[in-house]
């Protein structure tokens, strides 16, 4: 089967659907599916498997920035390779953000089925509400990555939406060499906006020891007022921007992956990387994050916006190699559970369900 999945987010920088898109890809790859991604690249691609679609243009969503590529040229390029790889069938991630899954939706010829990932409103799909609902039947099967997400697209575009997780590459983590470390280590990985809960860790540094160290990964709006804040602080590496291979090595070394976020996190994908990688997970008691985590069990999970409580958690997984073990023990048969692999068979049945009635379809004819 040859297949298309196609990303509206730049798949250079990093972000929880382009990781998704990408891994996804690898998976089906290996199960002997030729696979392609299409998407916006601001560089190189960062696959042998990926179409670059060119760059994109940073865009408020979500209270984030969304790289997306709603420009000609982008469409242009889209037109282009649905002509020339003629796919079986197409997926499209986040299928009505503007770019290139909207460029497929009105013209690709081949079947095609939908994943929604973001929960917490769109003010695109209240803005053009009839428009995107003529677009939204054109998929022949939509799905979503948690109820959040589901309840999200179906307020905006109605209709029902199969729930599949996200996926995690549990075997390719801990292929990976962990990190070396100085002393106690807590990592940190997202872009430096509120909504991440940046700010929240760095004020729960002021109830750990001094011999902790804090490696804080990417960058955003918020990365040189909270540098300034932290200036006199030596605990605190600002790594910015890292690579996939990096990212994994890092949180292989840490003692603690911390994941604070405030808000506006559909499913938590973040935490399952951190499980798959063997490291105790702390992070904030959010509906997205406890729908993945069972707090206590997999990880502990603290009030969002608890500056305090925060510090306590990371300091009592410090200092209790017993919970820490007990809690990377759970954390890897949860991530398990919620492996790449099993996503692809769950996707790849859906694809074959597809593309066989878009078949039986074309050879009955009208009437």
């Amino acid at each position: 089967m040859r297949i298309g999945l196609i990303c509206p987010y730049s798949l250079t920088l990093p972000g929880g659907v382009q990781g998704q898109v990408l891994g996804l890809a690898r998976v089906l790859r290996a199960a002997g599916h030729s696979t392609r991604v299409l998407g916006p690249c601001d560089g190189p691609p960062p696959d042998a498997g990926v179409t670059p679609l060119g760059d994109s243009l940073p865009t408020a969503a979500n209270g984030s920035m969304a790289p997306i590529a709603p420009d000609v040229s982008c469409a242009l390029r889209t037109i282009r390779t649905l002509r020339d790889e003629e796919f079986d069938i197409l997926h499209l991630h986040e299928p009505l953000a503007p770019g290139p899954t909207t460029t497929a939706l009105f013209l690709a010829q081949s079947p095609m089925v939908g994943t929604f990932h973001a929960a917490g409103g769109s003010l695109a799909y209240d803005l053009l509400n009839r428009p995107v609902r003529w677009l939204s039947r054109r998929m022949d099967r939509v799905f979503a990555v948690s109820d959040d997400a589901a309840a999200m697209a179906h307020d905006s575009l109605g209709g029902e939406y199969e729930i599949l997780f996200n996926g995690v590459e549990v075997q390719r983590s801990r292929e990976v060499a962990p990190w070396p470390t100085e002393g106690p280590t807590v990592f940190f990985i997202g872009r430096h906006e509120p909504r991440k809960g940046l700010a929240v860790l760095l004020d729960a540094m002021a109830v750990l020891g001094s011999d902790v160290r804090l490696w804080v990964a990417g960058d955003g709006p918020e990365t040189d007022e909270l540098r300034a804040r932290m200036a006199g602080d030596a605990r605190v590496q600002w790594l910015g921007r890292i690579s996939d291979e990096e990212r994994t090595a890092r949180i292989r070394g840490a003692d603690v992956f911390c994941a604070p976020s405030l808000r506006g996190e559909s499913f938590g994908v973040v935490l399952l990387e951190g499980m798959a990688c063997d490291t105790p997970v702390v992070a904030s008691d959010i509906p997205g994050y406890a729908k993945v985590a069972r707090g206590g069990d997999d990880a502990l999970l603290v009030p969002a916006g608890d500056a305090e409580a925060l510090g306590a958690a990371i300091a009592k997984v410090l200092a209790d190699p017993v919970l820490a073990a007990r809690l990377v023990a759970s954390g890897r048969e949860r991530a398990e559970e919620f492996s790449m692999r099993r996503l692809a068979d769950r996707y790849l049945e859906a694809y074959s369900s597809v593309v066989g009635a878009y078949h039986a379809g074309r050879s009955s004819g009208p009437g």
